[in-house]
């Protein structure tokens, strides 16, 4: 695993949200049912690719609580055309660890980035959302599929 470290700008991004617990994936496949038919409604978007947002909250040890909100999402410029039903938000500028995620087996990478290139990398995670970006060579159900995985990292 060897990830681009790369500071983003913050994204304004538009979308639903729905709040989830660890372990409980159907709640995900759910959400991009029902945002994709809507997903037109968007009009301001900065480009074609989607984003699926976590936004954890901490335990006192740092440990991710079980509960997490989940977002089926795109980037827009600005947030004065809102569709109805539909939430904004802004995630904030920081630095992200970028790994190129190939396949549809996202747990494994995820887990992959946490228990072997985290230890080692001289980062920790922060506390701000993570996210994947599914542009061009996303091909979703397919083995050949490619999306970035953005997670957000400080300096130990």
């Amino acid at each position: 695993m060897n990830p681009k470290i790369i500071t983003i700008s913050k994204k304004e991004i538009i979308g639903l949200s729905a709040i989830t617990q660890m372990g409980a994936h159907q709640d995900i496949p759910f959400l991009w049912k029902t945002f994709m038919p809507r997903k037109q409604e968007i009009n301001n978007t900065v480009s074609k690719a989607l984003i699926a947002m976590q936004i954890f909250s901490l335990q006192d040890d740092g440990q991710p609580n079980a509960d997490y909100t989940i977002w089926a999402c795109a980037e827009v410029n600005g947030f004065s055309k809102l569709p109805k039903g539909m939430e904004t938000y802004t995630i904030p500028k920081g630095e992200y660890a970028v790994f190129v995620h190939k396949g549809m087996n996202a747990s494994a990478t995820y887990q992959q980035i946490m228990t072997e290139w985290l230890p080692t990398s001289g980062y920790e995670i922060d506390d701000r959302p993570h996210f994947q970006v599914m542009g061009g060579k996303y091909k979703n159900g397919s083995e050949d599929s490619e999306e970035d995985f953005y997670v957000p990292v400080k300096s130990k």
